[in-house]
């Protein structure tokens, strides 16, 4: 017998019963929908935290103080007093073959004020750097020049949740003045909007200024202690590089001997990345094993369908044999009934899954990036387990005796 009349003698045993038939494909189905959800989801995910490392700054590196301790409580990063913004100026200039610009960062929360609204927030105090190292442009206006961060001018640039917040339904806010902490600023500009980081804080709910300002009359303070820099590298390929020549150069400028431990810190968005795409990972794995035990599941419904299939067929397996198909016939012809059913279940659970991903990525607001090869290797993958838990059935059928069949009831 050849291979097209075994096939269609397959199909047409799978066809005596619909309802069994499509039962068993939408198991499998299932089990291969959710393993598309499962991967689209993960690398949507892993896509979505790129971008979102990507958007807090251009090959960013960050330098902090060392914690302050008192006794074994310590305070968290940027609380020291072991960096200045001298020490931002040394790496600008001194390490320019691997960095692209430094800005020092200086934080102050207050009370911001226009008229008769009031909105608490945070002022960022930069350098005229911090455009290009945080990635950020500006929407409306300017930013402030080099000779008003060095005049320590009051003016600022706010993001669009202060805008929504602190000026309502007025036409622009560039050229108003707000106050913050008794002190007048002039608004010069409006920064594009870039929403909610990893961490779910609002990245437009800021307003920059020059540090020389934020230390003089926000923060009041005497001294040229910052709480971060922020450094741009020409590539993340000279981390290491950059990390090492920036610690030689804050160890000399802070005269610390070699003993003595570095009073700084620094961090890097692929360390950030690494730790956030292992969180990603180990959620993906944990998807898609739940994903691989209900495909299993569905294999073990197709090895029962086609169990039950060949308890039903014994006496047309046996009279098959009589007339001459070998025992190497009835195993292929029911290994492709389970194929063909598996194959036509993964069909289903392809359009399922792809379905499904969109469906959750609409809804929860996930970027959903559903690969065309591992969807491909998905369906395949159906086939085979298909293939894997028919083939014992199959064996079963090809081993039965045509004497003990003809006689069976």
């Amino acid at each position: 017998m050849n291979l097209v009349m075994v096939v269609r003698i397959a199909v047409k045993a799978l066809g005596r019963n619909p309802t069994r038939s499509v039962l068993s494909c939408i198991g499998i189905g299932v089990g291969i929908a959710a393993v598309i959800m499962a991967m689209a989801i993960g690398e949507g995910s892993k896509a979505m935290m790129v971008k979102e490392i990507s958007s807090m700054g251009n090959n960013l590196m960050m330098v902090f103080p060392e914690r302050n301790r008192r006794g074994a409580v310590s305070s968290g990063m940027g609380q020291g007093q072991t960096m200045t913004a001298g020490d931002a100026e040394a790496v600008k200039h001194e390490l320019a073959h691997i960095v692209q610009g430094v800005s020092p960062s200086v934080r102050s929360t207050v009370q911001m004020m226009y008229g008769s609204k009031n909105w608490s927030g945070n002022v960022q105090g930069a350098s005229t750097d911090i455009l290009t190292i945080s990635n950020w442009e500006i929407a409306e206006g300017r930013f402030w020049t080099e000779n008003e961060e060095r005049a320590s001018s009051r003016v600022c640039v706010v993001g669009k949740t202060v805008v929504d917040n602190l000026f309502g339904g007025d036409d622009t806010p560039v050229g108003k003045t707000i106050r913050l902490r008794g002190m007048t600023y002039k608004v010069i500009g409006v920064l594009c909007p870039k929403g909610a980081n990893n961490w779910g804080q609002d990245q437009d709910d800021v307003i920059m200024a020059p540090y020389t300002s934020v230390q003089r009359y926000l923060n009041r303070s005497k001294f040229n202690n910052i709480n971060m820099m922020n450094v741009s590298l020409v590539s993340m390929d000279d981390v290491e590089e950059a990390r090492r020549e920036i610690t030689a150069l804050l160890r000399q400028r802070h005269h610390l001997a070699d003993y003595q431990d570095d009073d700084f810190e620094t961090r890097d968005t692929t360390e950030i990345m690494a730790t956030i795409g292992s969180v990603a990972g180990i959620m993906t794995i944990v998807l898609t094993i739940f994903a691989a035990i209900s495909l299993i599941v569905g294999g073990i419904g197709i090895m029962n369908i086609m169990l039950v299939s060949v308890t039903e067929r014994i006496k047309e397996i046996g009279l098959r044999m009589a007339i001459g198909a070998t025992p190497a016939t009835i195993l292929s012809q029911f290994v492709l009934e389970a194929i063909f059913l598996a194959t036509a279940g993964g069909a289903f659970g392809v359009a399922l899954g792809v379905a499904g991903a969109r469906t959750v990525g609409a809804v929860m607001g996930w970027p959903i990036l559903i690969g065309v090869g591992s969807t491909a290797i998905a369906f395949l993958f159906s086939s085979f387990v298909g293939m894997f838990f028919g083939f014992y059935p199959a064996y079963r059928a090809s081993k039965l005796n045509p004497i003990d069949c003809l006689r069976y009831e």
